[in-house]
């Protein structure tokens, strides 16, 4: 795997949009960016196709930002909103069959691990509320047993928001959507802790309410994930579709669920986990 793959083929420059132009030549690849440079690369393509205020728009861009070594990332995503704009992301990525992306992801760890033994290569598996919590929760706490080493994001909108806003396992009790018109009866799935229980040295429930510190997990968790095994992220990401609230709101409506307890940050991390951060954080060698 090189930087050159993101490359457009000879001849083709012309053709291509201008979008995608400059994914290429703005994109994060090699420049060691992060947060406080957001806006001045290019790591989404304007105009994606996610809803207007979308929280996982934001989130995914944040994502983004915060990897530590993009050039040498691969994100596997699944079906769902998420996936609908991984395409138009300057990373390199792969889009599996609803609830695989685990299995995917482990199957590439392990083949990366092979194929470039003196290149570490991250990888970052994706999905929302399904593919991580619902549909996909077999394999995914199958690669928690297993202590494969990557990353799962999960990006919860607390509901389907891609086939019409069912309520979803990680719909807080009592929501009502458009498919729920008598709101969710039981209570919202504890994933946070059920990854944590289920072998990840590092787990986190969180908003994107505050990016720096966002960024600082994301990072955590990649890192973390490198040497000692798999680690949990959630994101809340407000769904104005099905939630109906304006597209200006999202970021206020994260900073609202976080301060009245709604959506509350927590953040485990084992003691080796925390040894390594330690170490990490104040520049020593590990």
């Amino acid at each position: 795997m090189s930087v050159k793959i993101v490359k457009i083929s000879p001849g083709f420059e012309e053709i291509m949009p201008k979008d995608y132009k400059d994914l290429v030549s703005n994109g994060p690849y090699g420049k060691g960016f992060g947060i406080k440079e957001l806006g001045t690369f290019k790591e989404l393509i304007e105009e994606h196709p996610l809803c207007a205020g979308c929280g996982l728009a934001l989130s995914k861009r944040l994502i983004l930002a915060s990897l530590p070594s993009p050039e040498n990332t691969i994100i596997v995503g699944t079906t769902g909103c998420s996936s609908l704009s991984f395409s138009q992301v300057a990373l390199h990525n792969i889009h599996s069959i609803f609830g695989n992306q685990n299995a995917v992801a482990t199957g590439l760890k392990r083949a990366l691990e092979i194929r470039f033994p003196d290149v570490i290569k991250d990888v970052v598996a994706i999905g929302g509320d399904g593919a991580i919590g619902d549909i996909g929760l077999g394999m995914v706490m199958h690669s928690w047993f297993r202590g494969e080493k990557f990353a799962t994001i999960m990006l919860d909108n607390e509901s389907y928001a891609n086939t019409g806003g069912q309520e979803s396992g990680m719909s807080q009790q009592g929501a009502v959507l458009n498919m729920a018109p008598t709101g969710k009866k039981y209570n919202k799935l504890p994933m946070a802790e059920i990854a944590r229980d289920a072998g990840c040295v590092y787990s986190v429930s969180v908003t994107f309410a505050k990016p720096k510190r966002l960024e600082k997990i994301i990072r955590r968790a990649v890192l973390i994930a490198r040497q000692l095994g798999p680690t949990y992220i959630q994101i809340y990401c407000p769904c104005p579709t099905n939630y109906k609230h304006k597209p200006s709101e999202s970021l206020e409506r994260a900073r609202d669920a976080e301060k009245s307890g709604a959506y509350p940050v927590k953040e485990y991390m084992s003691p080796e986990a925390e040894e390594l951060i330690k170490k990490l954080e104040e520049g020593k060698k590990c």
